[in-house]
């Protein structure tokens, strides 16, 4: 279903002129609703004759309540979802994921929706795999019926739909820290990212563990090519240039499903001996390239990157590894932090209940930039897919204190997020991980050059 409703605004303009001749009224022959009907919200006379409150809605937006709607009266926005579901190596965590986002827009649907509509992020929800060819056989599937997509998980898949996007005006959540998100050149303009990039993230983890977890003379980082894996390794190698520490180099693996094991990547790690290895897989393959490398005689430090955890690794054979030389970097504390955004989620879900994993805290805190452009472009009377995307640049998102508020668009040197949380596994905590240190900031980090994209261009 693709509307081609047009702002009322304009419709009433030539039917101002249009009065001349006929009385133009009759009311809605286009079909436009009040927003009490769930459609375009009928504006109100000024002194000076203007009409106020107008919306415009073009694809996405209908004026019949949602499926299962909370608000009766309300019409409905579709945001579609492509994530990892089932078998791609982040289905643990994209299926959290999802039950965050819908969860924070229940949220917001149960608090009156956004300007006279629900807004709905299950019709259209679909399982990539973590495949870029899935996801855009999955995007022109889902494209014609959404507004806009409030989850695309990974940075490959994500990219491989980036010019349909760009054609369609289609603006996406990543379910993913690429440093290209940074970047107008890299992203068109189409990326709600939130927190900081794997690269930064690289940097802020090794200047915080060679302060606090010993000297640092060699690194090394392992993780996916591409934009993930290659992204942290760029953020390792730039600090290691930037402290004249010996950089060994990236040992690139690949999901199990693709390589059968991390046999392969261990005995590269063990045999390297750095001091350090960064690392950016999925959780399974953490477990396993932390697990066999201590079980090999390594003798150094893992720190991993937001998706190399998953409370479940507590349960495997590499537990004990993990729990005496591993580190974790995150951009916000997990599911138990205090901020008000915490706070809505534990209510959300009940005094004394867990999510599955942090995916489900991901979920939440990635929906809070779209939930202001939707606020936004409403407020700009401009709820078509160009009023979005009109509405981007220098938008304020602010976070219920997960991250301090911040400003979209601009250079990228004075707004990209460059703060993390520290965290170490422990057995003893609800979701396995004991938070160390918010707010970490790091010297490297800081002075990065972040003028371009750190990998994928």
């Amino acid at each position: 279903m693709r509307e081609t409703r047009r702002w009322r605004r304009s419709a009433a303009v030539l039917c101002a002129v249009a009065l001349v001749a006929t009385a133009c009224g009759g009311g809605d022959d286009d079909g436009a609703a009040p927003a009490g009907d769930g459609g375009e919200q009928t504006g109100e006379e000024t002194g000076d004759g203007e009409e106020t409150g107008e919306v415009a809605t073009d694809i996405g937006v209908t004026e019949e309540p949602c499926p299962e709607g909370i608000n009766p009266d309300n019409g409905c926005i579709y945001l579609g979802i492509l994530s990892d579901l089932t078998v791609g190596p982040f289905a643990a965590l994209g299926v959290q994921i999802v039950e965050g986002q819908e969860a924070f827009w229940q949220r917001v649907n149960e608090q009156g929706g956004i300007a006279g509509y629900d807004v709905n992020v299950t019709e259209y929800t679909r399982d990539n795999e973590y495949n870029p060819q899935t996801q855009s056989q999955l995007y022109r599937e889902i494209e014609p019926d959404v507004l806009a997509l409030a989850q695309t998980l990974g940075t490959p898949p994500t990219e491989a739909i980036l010019p349909d996007m760009d054609e369609d005006n289609v603006l996406g959540v990543p379910a993913s820290w690429w440093s290209g998100w940074d970047h107008e050149s890299a992203d068109y303009g189409l990326i709600l990212n939130s927190g900081y990039s794997y690269c930064i993230e690289s940097q802020i983890a090794l200047d915080w563990s060679s302060e606090n977890e010993g000297e640092i003379s060699s690194v090394m980082a392992v993780g996916y090519p591409g934009d993930y894996g290659g992204d942290s390794a760029a953020g390792v190698q730039a600090w290691a240039e930037a402290n004249d520490i010996e950089y060994l180099g990236f040992v690139e693996t690949a999901p199990n499903a693709v390589v059968g094991s991390q046999d392969a990547a261990v005995g590269q790690v063990v045999s390297g001996g750095a001091d350090r290895v960064v690392i950016a897989t999925g959780p399974a393959e953490t477990a396993e390239i932390v697990g066999g490398a201590m079980a090999n005689g390594f003798d150094g430090r893992f720190i991993g990157s937001v998706p190399t955890w998953n409370p479940a690794l507590m349960e495997s054979a590499a537990a004990q590894a993990l729990e005496a030389a591993f580190t974790h970097v995150g951009p916000w504390e997990a599911f138990t932090g205090e901020s008000e955004a915490h706070q809505a989620m534990q209510e959300f879900l009940g005094e004394g209940n867990l999510p599955g994993n942090d995916g489900f805290t991901f979920g939440w805190i990635w929906s809070y930039p779209m939930k202001a452009l939707l606020e936004q472009a409403a407020a700009n009377g401009d709820l078509t897919r160009e009023g979005l995307r009109a509405a981007v640049d220098g938008l304020t998102v602010d976070y219920e204190g997960a991250l301090p508020e911040r400003t979209l668009g601009g250079d990228a040197n004075e707004t990209a997020v460059r703060t993390a949380v520290i965290s170490q596994p422990d057995a003893d905590e609800p979701l396995r991980l004991r938070t160390v240190e918010t707010g970490v900031t790091g010297p490297t980090a800081d002075e990065y050059d972040y003028s371009a994209p750190c990998s994928g261009t």
